[in-house]
């Protein structure tokens, strides 16, 4: 199992995600990147698309974000988002 670190998905409304999570696919302004634990620190706008969280358990989740920034560090990736739209996951 992969290394966990901590995750936020954050709107200008509110909080919505904050837990630890193995893995985070971001729709980067220059195409798709894939967040793991102990990633070098970046901040990168992201585009209009899917977010998709790999949680501690295994589990995938999907955010639809309408752009924004993330801030990577080894640490953690807190993803700020201009509007979230609805939210889905998919157990496997």
């Amino acid at each position: 199992m992969a290394e966990a670190f901590k995750f936020e998905l954050v709107s200008p409304e509110r909080l919505l995600v904050s837990e630890e999570v193995q893995q985070v696919v971001i729709p980067g302004a220059e195409g798709e990147m894939t967040v793991l634990a102990n990633h070098a620190p970046v901040m990168t706008t992201i585009k209009p698309g899917v977010v998709t969280v790999k949680t501690a358990a295994g589990q995938d989740e999907r955010y639809v974000v309408f752009g924004g920034f993330a801030d990577i560090l080894p640490e953690g990736c807190t993803l700020l988002a201009a509007a979230i739209g609805s939210t889905y996951s998919a157990a496997k």
